[in-house]
């Protein structure tokens, strides 16, 4: 049964960007404009992901404009999950936005969600009813999100990305995560608590380029299947059965085909694709089993999950994590 939440509370928003300089003034005027017809406070946090144009600059003048704004400006590109999960170790409030810098995700879809925070659910996440990239895109993402909640050890919904509202309580969960490979959604899926989805039509981007290629989506994919499932480990153990079996089968034919004529020559074809499709199927398996070594790798190295180059608004107000 959900509790609503009546007292006063702060909202604070993570904003992940990544060479966003085209739609940053769009982005600030609304935001300056959502926190002005807002009936509760808001602060904004901005994590530039080492961007290479004029995104660290145009953060430092917005937040120097505005005190409800702050910034975190990465070293180097660090990743969009890094980015967002700087962001959770910084921004305050009682109540956590999660939203990227495209404008895609409306912010009166955010205010809804709030709204059902306050109905007693400590985690909201928006769930997108229609999406404006390209077909191939479309599909790739639909795919994604399908396979990862056949595959996954936890509920991840379907049409469910970053964008979300998350209980204070749920935020200090994430931030106690230690893994180096972070895939957001997952973790906050992980977490539980009351979850509830929230659907809205995705806009298109308000100006720029999307960042998320296919190459991209594939990377994250793989994050989120490694990080919240085995099932890769049991493919490449059925994979492994499966090319066993068909060997003895054709160990069996050539015995059988020796033995009803023994001057049948056996073709040298045969061999030469029983050894292919032997060696695909084990590079394969070693692969599977690679992509979690090298996660085990990165773990045990420990080393900062990111460096914080500059950093600017109220964040100055607060001592330095």
């Amino acid at each position: 049964m959900n509790t609503p939440r009546t007292h006063d509370f702060e909202l604070g928003i993570v904003i992940p960007c990544y060479n966003e300089e085209e739609v940053l003034p769009k982005l600030t005027d609304a935001l300056a404009a959502f926190i002005r017809s807002s009936r509760y406070p808001i602060r904004v946090l901005f994590v530039d992901d080492g961007s290479r144009d004029r995104t660290a600059l145009l953060l430092h003048e917005a937040c120097a404009a505005n005190p409800a704004f702050a910034y975190l400006s990465f070293s180097r590109n660090f990743g969009h999950q890094t980015a967002v999960s700087a962001g959770l170790a910084h921004i305050r409030g009682d109540v956590i936005g999660v939203i990227d810098a495209d404008l895609q995700d409306p912010l009166e879809a955010l205010a809804e969600m709030v709204e059902k925070w306050r109905e007693g659910f400590d985690v909201v996440y928006g769930v997108r009813k229609n999406r404006k990239e390209g077909a191939l895109l479309r599909f790739a993402y639909a795919a994604f999100y399908r396979i990862l909640k056949k595959m996954a050890n936890i509920e991840i919904p379907l049409d469910s990305g970053d964008f979300c509202v998350m209980d204070r309580r749920v935020v200090d969960v994430i931030n106690a995560m230690p893994e180096h490979n972070r895939f957001i959604r997952g973790m906050r899926g992980w977490a539980g608590f009351r979850q509830i989805g929230h659907p809205y039509d995705r806009s298109a981007r308000a100006a720029g380029q999307t960042k998320y290629n296919i190459s991209r989506l594939l990377k994250l994919a793989f994050d989120g299947i490694i990080s919240f499932s085995t099932v890769p480990l049991k493919l490449a153990s059925l994979l492994g059965m499966a090319a066993g079996a068909l060997g003895l089968l054709y160990l069996v034919y050539a015995v059988a085909v020796k033995i009803a004529d023994p001057t049948a020559p056996i073709g040298w074809a045969s061999t030469i694709a029983v050894i292919i499709f032997f060696g695909g199927v084990q590079l394969m398996v070693l692969g599977i089993i690679g992509e979690y070594l090298g996660r085990i790798f990165d773990e045990s190295k420990r080393r900062p999950l990111y460096l914080v180059d500059r950093r600017g608004g109220w964040l100055d107000e607060a001592p330095k994590a």
